[in-house]
């Protein structure tokens, strides 16, 4: 992408991540707003884009932007809502950026706000089922809800390469114990791979330290050109590349359960950024599950296919290790907000401002996402430092 044409996080805000009663989506979402429009230094009149990822809570998340909109006193020339889970939050900056750098929106605001964890929908509903139809149909088989059709890509990465219940377990040991150094993580008393072979099987091969977690919480990030950002409060975090990536006929794809979407959404933004599996400096990556992680190693060209069991032991992949991965604790320890806190947690790591997890001289991060019924992707490589 030509430098002058790219554009920039310049805001982000999380909430606290959990059980929080009392919250609504809409609260959530609201609130982390207002954190973001503090942290970018804009005022509300400012943003005139508007983007949203719905709750899995929400049966009318079409209209999410519009119920948005009205809470925050905002009437954009650029909005919609979207839902594609785990990918969501990296396409909507996607979109928002696109919206920037064509002169559409100046300033857009992409938020969520889930209740998950106090809402009464199942976890199902989190996986694609509130969409209204298993659209996998994978229900015809008794596979319902995403544990099961991780495990089956977990169970199939097994039997083909090798990959041991040991692999999976340093994954979770590694993600904790970065954890264990965010005051805001749900999970932080650290783990031992016997803690993880001693939690008991959810749906085989997984334990439930190889599961997420269910939380409540609500994000925001506000994107705008790379030129206005230098003009703002923060260090300009550039949106260097991006790549996206679906499958919509599921099983007819054979290597669905691989995910080659995934695998083609990385090579889509390493191709736009100039930059390869070398130039990382942190990796966020969505960890809905242990295998998850193994697979995005693989996608993302840090190991060669069916490496990525050996490639996270030895703490290669935890505090101190090669490539520091999920270094707020992602999904299976910190929380679950459906990629956004990945996306956050790289803004913050190319800030220079994790704290006691910060990676040393982080100048390029890599966030990935997968959503729905391993069926969509995104990919992003920000940029910091002034590269």
């Amino acid at each position: 992408m030509n430098p002058s044409r790219r554009a920039a996080i310049v805001g982000v805000g999380l909430t606290p991540q959990g059980k929080l009663p009392g919250s609504t989506n809409l609260s959530l979402e609201t609130d982390a707003f207002k954190t973001a429009l503090a942290d970018s230094g804009l005022a509300k009149d400012d943003i005139d884009g508007l983007l949203s990822e719905p709750g899995t809570t929400d049966m009318h998340w079409a209209l999410d932007y519009l119920r948005l909109g009205r809470a925050l006193g905002i009437n954009p020339k650029y909005t919609g809502s979207f839902a594609m889970g785990g990918a969501t939050a990296g396409n909507l900056v996607q979109l928002a950026a696109m919206a920037v750098t064509s002169g559409m929106a100046e300033y857009v605001a992409c938020c969520f706000g889930d209740a998950a964890k106090t809402g009464k929908r199942r976890p199902l509903q989190a996986a694609g089922g509130y969409l209204g139809v298993e659209t996998a149909n994978n229900g015809v088989w008794g596979a319902f809800g995403a544990a099961t059709w991780s495990a089956i890509t977990a169970s199939r990465h097994m039997a083909l390469y090798g990959t041991t219940d040991d692999q999976l377990g340093e994954v979770a040991v590694s993600a904790r114990a970065f954890a264990a150094m965010n005051p805001a993580a749900m999970m932080r008393n650290p783990i031992t791979l016997e803690d993880h072979h001693a939690s008991k099987m959810i749906v085989e091969p997984f334990r439930l330290l190889d599961c997420c977690l269910v939380s409540d919480g609500g994000a925001c990030v506000i994107v705008t050109t790379a030129e206005r950002a230098r003009d703002l409060r923060q260090p300009v975090i550039t949106i260097a590349g991006m790549g996206q990536g679906f499958i919509t006929q599921d099983h007819e794809c054979e290597e669905w359960w691989y995910g080659p979407h995934q695998k083609a959404a990385m090579d889509r933004a390493y191709a736009m950024a100039g930059l390869g599996p070398q130039d990382v400096d942190v990796a966020e990556l969505y960890d809905n599950f242990t295998i998850s992680t193994i697979l995005w190693l693989e996608h993302a060209g840090f190991c060669k296919v069916g490496e990525g069991g050996p490639f996270v032991q030895g703490g290669r992949i935890g505090p101190g290790g090669e490539l520091p991965v999920n270094t707020h604790g992602g999904h299976l320890s910190a929380g679950h907000p459906q990629g956004w806190w990945t996306l956050i947690e790289a803004v913050e790591q190319l800030r220079g401002a994790s704290g006691d997890r910060q990676a040393p001289d982080a100048e390029v991060a890599l966030v990935g996402g997968r959503g729905l019924v391993l069926n969509t992707a995104s990919a992003l490589l920000l940029t910091g430092g002034g590269r």
